[in-house]
């Protein structure tokens, strides 16, 4: 027997309502985008290996997908598509001094270890605002992630954000060498921090540092934990970091976004090209954040535009399983059914020409006289049609609605 080709680990196919949901999600959310200004621009599904290099910041070496073309150079298939933006953006818009606002929508792939159990290909749709450093572009992009969120139905989410300098100011003021403080970081990002007092004891931190280091758990809430913030920051880029913050919160309110917003400043950024605010947003139903995004100042530089630029990415996979889980359903365009015989064949023609005019999706199945209404009612069910259109020879239809089981018998 022929042996039946599956899907490598990590990867997989999605079809009929699961595939026309995810569509569906992404043009609600690309609506959204476009609303607040931003111009779709597409970049490759592969690059120049140096484009992901390390010391862009991006994703481990390790958990590219590298490959070679025919002379030799080093492809990789992107793990993120921040760079590839930032590249293009550098090259395309060289001498643009307005700012520049794209969006995209596109797969990323990342190598993980198997035992992860999570996808290699996710699809992320997402924004960058490229040539502004101001509250007022990082107020726009959480604004943008808060709309575009509600705009797929979802009512209860958090977007959580923090600021890169306030931990690096920790980290500088404990002294830490760059191994130890990775594994700090990695500890704060497990909300292990038993094991951040721990380390820290075995070094010689001074006390007031320490204290810093201890509160991190309760500088998690409204913006009234900026203020213990601001007391326990330890360095000048700290507290213009948390005062940052603090103007942000106050543009947010005037979006009419504040309930959606949570701080939170133990956060460190999940990739090293981060310099700036940093946010995530997070729901019911998924283990990880839906929304990851933040500023990042000096990316374009490493391909040479030095210009300022935030962004965010939605992963809709992840997004998706949310919404699943919280039974929020997510309108699709509707699929209608025409049966029809050779008799009714003429008739069934042009009843889908009209349909098709009026922009109603038909799908024409021809039947043999013997067969049933309810075999093709149950293929109609199960790939999610709306109605069904049966025409018989005796020049009736009978007409039923697959989402109320509402039934009716007209004349062709």
């Amino acid at each position: 027997m022929e042996q039946k080709l599956h899907t490598p680990e990590g990867v997989r196919d999605i079809y009929n309502k699961e595939c026309e949901t995810k569509l569906a999600l992404q043009k609600k959310l690309n609506t959204v985008l476009h609303l607040y200004g931003y111009k779709d621009i597409q970049t490759p599904t592969f690059e120049y290996y140096d484009v992901f290099r390390e010391e862009i910041g991006s994703t481990s070496t390790q958990e590219l997908y590298k490959f070679f073309d025919r002379e030799g150079n080093i492809l990789a298939l992107r793990p993120d598509i921040t760079p590839s933006i930032a590249r293009a953006a550098a090259t395309l818009f060289e001498n643009e001094d307005f700012p520049i606002r794209l969006c995209y929508a596109g797969n990323t792939f990342i190598n993980h270890s198997s035992y992860q159990g999570r996808l290699k290909e996710n699809t992320q749709l997402g924004a960058e605002l490229i040539g502004l450093d101001a509250i007022e572009a990082d107020a726009e992009m959480i604004a943008m992630v808060v709309d575009g969120l509600k705009k797929t139905g979802l009512k209860e989410f958090q977007v959580s954000i923090g600021h890169v300098d306030f931990i690096q100011g920790l980290m500088n003021a404990a002294d830490l060498q760059e191994e130890e403080s990775r594994e700090v970081r990695t500890l704060i990002t497990n909300r292990n921090f038993f094991g951040v007092e721990e380390l820290l004891d075995s070094r010689n931190v001074k006390s007031n540092v320490k204290e810093a280091f201890r509160i991190l758990p309760e500088l998690v809430g409204g913006p009234e934990v900026l203020d213990e913030a601001l007391r326990i920051a330890p360095d000048l880029n700290a507290r213009l970091g948390v005062a940052r913050l603090q103007q942000i919160y106050r543009l947010l309110k005037l979006y009419g976004t504040e309930d959606h917003i949570t701080f939170d400043l133990s956060m460190s950024g999940s990739y090293g090209y981060y310099t700036g605010i940093i946010f995530r947003a997070y729901t019911y139903g998924t283990g990880d954040a839906v929304v990851r995004g933040g500023r990042y100042d000096h990316l374009l530089a490493k391909f040479g535009k030095d210009t300022p630029s935030i962004g965010f990415a939605i992963i809709l996979d992840e997004l998706m399983n949310a919404l699943n889980r919280q039974k929020i359903s997510v309108d699709t365009v509707h699929q209608n059914l025409i049966v029809y015989t050779e008799e009714t064949e003429k008739r069934a023609i042009a009843l889908a020409c009209n349909f098709r005019e009026k922009g109603r999706n038909i799908e024409l199945i021809k039947r043999e006289t013997e067969e049933e209404r309810v075999i093709f009612e149950a293929y109609a069910r199960r790939t999610g049609a709306s109605a069904l259109l049966y025409l018989r020879d005796d020049e009736k239809i009978e007409m039923v609605n697959l989402k109320t089981g509402e039934e009716k018998i007209a004349d062709i």
